[in-house]
């Protein structure tokens, strides 16, 4: 047995380091290596949760890709990097640091130029790797480097404008591009919209996959060479219209090539080999099985897209917390489908977030007021916005992190013209095993300066109920942020009530210090002022702020001016937030009243084990948020008074 080839008992995994060592493998132990891929996949997401379907799906694509290429000198671009798992186990992130992914210390479940030199660019949103794929290859040309850049983009990333803005730009910009397309046939949830019936109508056209299949095997019968590309590639560009339909590719001036069986290794290294010689721009259409491995995400793709811990082996999620509350994006789909069941003019837009987003019970219950656009939130603002110009209230669900890419349509077609949308933004705060692209903790900042806009945020799931009641009776647009996860389990009422505009609510009268709460913080401050007076003898007050916009200016100058010490909390970034508004509502009223911000700081925020964990390491803790303002206090008793002489 030669010295390189590890004995049959032995994981080929763990003897992979580099790239370098899936080169040297024997293309017959590459079933082994995938096998045992899928295995260290299920094994750690069942721990750790994570985008478990769409590795499953791409193993035998990545072990390809880096047997054709050599990276970091070439260059893959991973869209939204939800298939970047095996890509790290191949780059030296095995062991340990892998089986911690998602935790605090272990791999990202996205990619990142920081965390390896073989993560060209970082991702977590949809639809971004073909722009930042071309760019690199236009960089490439400008400086006269011969490096090859791969984007790996899966089918629901044609469903994004951004995608087909690039699209439009690869012929005018390089002669050199490889962009995998990886078809599925799912996002999340499963793909809607012209892009995915077309996908759909290339992969299972008989009479396209056998001249294709023919032909091609013919030209790749001899050896591989830039001049039989070309005859190769005249020919199918000539002749291929007389039978079936040209591919949409190959209008924006891209080569097709496919379909490609996405779990044959041997097809997938020829069409990736043959590609590298071409001197146009090309596109493989590779066909996977999302889950593929795991019978229960291959049955359940869109549970098994993003999970949470599983049984490994009958794919059950682990068992909640008997009695647990309810999850707030629960509590908003099912409050939603009464008032859209009360009123036909109330509708739901999500961008392929169904079930992230509650509206899955919409869906289920009325179904002609519910629309999926797929991963394209630009587009589902600006739907919405023509849905309310004709006496419409469309609900739009759309996380925060990806509001952000649709702050254009909130700002112009939305707020400019005083629509009537409502959105509801869940994953607030953090959203703390996925990292900094997926916290929500950005959305006050933004959308504070937006003239019309009334942001509130609600400190548990009753008041979420009563504020999506509240802003589906606003003459513009309404803005609901909340976190992701359980509710506390407070009892929803049976009838909604309709908040007064601007009001907030004061929970406990204080004389000492005045805590200004938002959203789920109220339960922490509630937690504090009792800590405080238990502790300190300390008479502190707590007010539930509920609206940032319009704040409750008249409550707080009155207390303002009778409280030496004014606390803001919020679950979002100091810079322009809630405490940035106290702020600039006391300096406009010539109020120099004291004010201690507690919030996140001026950082992106990494992923971690838990919201606990990643606030203990920015001094967010209970115990260090009670030692601040204890030290704040303190130090205003202690400062001189400075009288008139």
């Amino acid at each position: 047995m030669p010295a390189s080839t590890p004995p049959p008992s032995a994981r080929l995994l763990d003897a992979i380091h580099d790239p370098a060592d899936v080169k040297a493998l024997a293309p017959a132990q590459l079933p082994q290596l995938a096998q045992e891929i899928r295995d260290e996949l299920i094994a750690v997401t069942a721990k750790t949760g994570g985008h478990i379907g769409p590795n499953l799906g791409v193993v035998e694509l990545t072990i390809a890709l880096h047997r054709t290429f050599h990276t970091p000198v070439d260059q893959f671009v991973f869209d939204v990097a939800h298939q970047g798992y095996v890509h790290k186990l191949l780059t030296g992130r095995n062991g340990d640091f892998f089986k911690k992914l998602r935790q605090s210390g272990g791999a990202s479940g996205f990619l990142y130029r920081s965390e390896s030199p073989h993560d060209a660019f970082g991702a977590g949103h949809a639809g971004t790797a073909l722009s930042a794929a071309l760019g690199m290859a236009t960089a490439r040309d400008l400086r006269g480097s011969q490096e090859h850049v791969v984007a790996v983009c899966g089918d629901a990333a044609f469903t994004c404008g951004i995608t087909l803005e690039a699209l439009n730009n690869v012929v005018s910009s390089t002669k050199r591009l490889i962009v995998i397309l990886n078809d599925n046939e799912w996002s999340i949830a499963k793909n809607v919209g012209a892009i995915s019936h077309y996908l759909n109508r290339i992969s299972t056209n008989s009479t396209y996959n056998k001249l294709h299949h023919d032909v091609e095997a013919f030209f790749r019968s001899f050896p591989v060479g830039v001049e039989m590309n070309r005859v190769y590639m005249k020919w199918k560009r000539e002749t291929k219209d007389f039978f079936v339909e040209s591919s949409l590719f190959e209008k924006f001036g891209l080569r097709y090539l496919g379909p490609v069986d996405g779990h044959n290794l041997d097809a997938l290294q020829k069409n990736l080999e043959f590609a590298k010689h071409c001197d146009v721009p090309v596109i493989i259409h590779v066909l996977t099985k999302k889950g593929k491995g795991l019978e229960a995400a291959v049955e359940y793709p869109e549970k098994f897209h993003g999970a949470s811990p599983f049984d490994p082996v009958t794919g059950e999620s682990r068992k909640a917390t008997p009695g647990a509350p309810p999850n707030f994006q629960d509590v908003f789909g099912l409050a939603l489908v009464k008032f859209a069941q009360a009123n036909p003019n109330v509708v739901g837009i999500t961008g392929a977030m169904p079930s992230g987003t509650g509206l899955s019970h919409l869906a289920a219950a009325v179904p002609r007021q519910f629309f999926d656009v797929g991963i394209a939130e630009e587009h589902a603002v600006l739907f919405a916005a023509g849905l309310a110009t004709k006496g419409f209230r469309p609900v739009c669900a759309i996380y925060s992190t990806f509001l952000q890419r649709a702050y254009d349509q909130v700002i112009h077609d939305v707020a400019l013209q005083n629509l009537p949308v409502t959105f509801c933004m869940d994953r607030a705060g953090l959203s703390p095993n996925d990292g900094p692209t997926h916290h929500g903790l950005f959305d006050l900042s933004y959308l504070r300066c937006v003239p019309h806009a009334t942001i509130m945020q609600p400190m548990d799931e009753d008041e979420l109920v009563d504020m999506l009641h509240t802003s589906l009776q606003l003459p513009g647009p309404g803005f609901i942020r909340y976190p992701r996860g359980a509710g506390t389990g407070v009892a929803i009422k049976p009838q909604p009530v309709a908040l007064p505009v601007g009001q907030a609510e004061l929970i406990r009268e204080g004389s000492d210090l005045v805590i200004w709460a938002l959203g789920s913080m109220v339960h922490d401050a509630l937690r504090l002022a009792e800590r405080l007076a238990l502790e300190e003898n300390l008479s502190v007050g707590v007010v539930n702020a509920r609206f940032v916009k319009p704040l409750d200016r008249a409550l707080l100058l009155s207390q303002a001016a009778g409280t030496p010490l004014l606390v803001t909390m919020e679950d979002h970034v100091l810079a322009g937030g809630f405490g940035s508004a106290v702020l600039e509502a006391l300096q406009e009223a010539g109020c120099a009243a004291a004010v201690e911000r507690i919030g996140w700081p001026d950082t992106f925020v990494e992923h971690g084990s838990s919201v606990e964990i990643l606030r203990a390491s920015y001094g967010l803790a209970p115990d260090d948020i009670h030692r601040r303002v204890l030290n704040r206090w303190r130090n205003l008793r202690a400062a001189p008074i400075i009288t008139d002489v």
